[in-house]
């Protein structure tokens, strides 16, 4: 335990006014859903009362979001762990603890849960970790007996363990066996301005740098481009909907290990020209606004955020009814949820909005009342700041 960290606990400043130094501990700051969120949870938190440090436990394809976060003049560290069981990983974990003295340690992802929870309860700090993901890991593969230790560790030694919806809440409850009041319910905002703003001009420019003729329907999904995500689903229902609706385009921004197979599908289909891969896009809100249509055919989510930045911009949704998904939506009224694996059913609620323009005007409107209401960046942290408090106030780790 630093001296610093002594110090506060002896004579701790008035907890509802008082400053807190918050390190943040995850995995890496690739282009994955949780680094996206921790970016903007740092432009926000310093007016909340915050002082953050970023400290990332490996480099993952070049870590190209921690640019976002020195711009911002957050204090940054990367630890270049490759392994969770990396001779001195804890040990290095801890005493980047120690150079910062938080008054709290905000872990994300797996070995950032997993060594930074250990490493902050030994020295009486304490926690809190975010899940993510709905993790459901082939039995007694690799993948399952790390999940086991990090479920085990969290439900231990952690002081709260926040889950994005209520259904990861549930499945990592029933996992885990944590104890009653450790895991607690906040779901992701963003910054809804962003995606509330209309986008005509350069909507206008995608369509024509994509060769996609005025008039034509865009269904767009944002996605990594790995198996978990559906995107081969999509494109195995996309010949059904371009027969009922012949001038319908495909838009598929993001990149991942996926990518080689899913354009080898587009074309097996018969659809390589109605298919576009975009790759990694800083302007989600730009492609956003230029589609007719959102399409999330997940197998797995725990609370997707880019389906809230698709409701946020006016746009219907196709999704599928898989974790934290139906607690998003209204069902019918801003989207039509069909079940996972069902490129057929895909297609026929696709065709559906596609064809019924009042009824995807009409889920628009519920779209964006949703977002508003639910889903304000500014209120996500603000609850998740009250949520630091609590527990610091409380003394120590679980």
């Amino acid at each position: 335990m630093t001296g610093r960290h002594s110090a506060l606990r002896a004579a701790p400043a008035p907890v509802a006014t008082a400053r807190l130094r918050v390190l943040y501990l995850i995995d890496s700051l690739g282009q994955g859903g949780a680094e996206h969120l921790l970016v903007r949870y740092l432009e926000a938190l310093p007016e909340a009362g915050v002082d953050p440090t970023v400290v990332v436990i490996q480099d993952r394809d070049g870590n190209p979001l921690a640019s976002a976060v020195t711009r911002l003049g957050v204090p940054l560290e990367t630890l270049h762990i490759d392994r969770l069981r990396r001779r001195g990983a804890l040990a290095r974990v801890g005493a980047a603890i120690d150079r910062v003295g938080p008054d709290l340690v905000h872990t994300q992802l797996e070995f950032s849960n997993i060594l930074g929870t250990i490493a902050a309860h030994r020295r009486g700090i304490p926690t809190v970790a975010t899940l993510h993901t709905l993790d459901r890991p082939r039995p007694w593969s690799r993948d399952a007996v790390r999940f086991r230790l990090m479920a085990r560790i969290l439900a231990s030694r952690s002081s709260r363990v926040i889950a994005v919806s209520q259904s990861a809440g549930a499945h990592f409850t029933e996992r885990s066996g944590a104890r009653r009041g450790v895991v607690t319910t906040l779901y992701n905002g963003i910054d809804l301005e962003r995606f509330l703003a209309p986008h005509p001009a350069a909507a206008a420019d995608l369509r024509h740098s994509l060769g996609i003729a005025a008039g034509s329907r865009i269904v767009t999904t944002v996605a990594v481009l790995r198996p978990p995500k559906g995107i081969a689903d999509l494109i195995a229902a996309l010949p059904a909907v371009v027969l009922a609706v012949p001038g319908t385009h495909l838009v598929i921004a993001g990149d991942g290990p996926a990518r080689p197979d899913l354009e080898a599908a587009a074309m097996a289909h018969g659809m390589a020209g109605r298919v576009h891969f975009l790759g990694h896009r800083a302007d989600v809100d730009e492609v956003l606004a230029a589609a007719d249509l959102f399409v999330l055919p997940s197998h797995t989510e725990a609370l997707p955020t880019v389906l809230i930045e698709a409701m946020a911009t006016g746009l219907p949704v196709v999704a599928t009814t898989v974790g934290g998904i139906p607690e998003m939506v209204e069902r019918g009224s801003s989207a039509l949820l069909v079940p996972p694996h069902e490129p057929e059913l895909l297609a026929e609620a696709i065709t559906r909005v596609l064809t019924s323009p009042l009824q995807a005007a009409a889920m628009a409107t519920a779209g964006r009342r949703i977002a508003r209401h639910r889903f304000d960046l500014g209120r996500q942290v603000g609850e998740l700041v009250a949520e630091y408090r609590r527990v610091v106030a409380g003394g120590g780790s679980g």
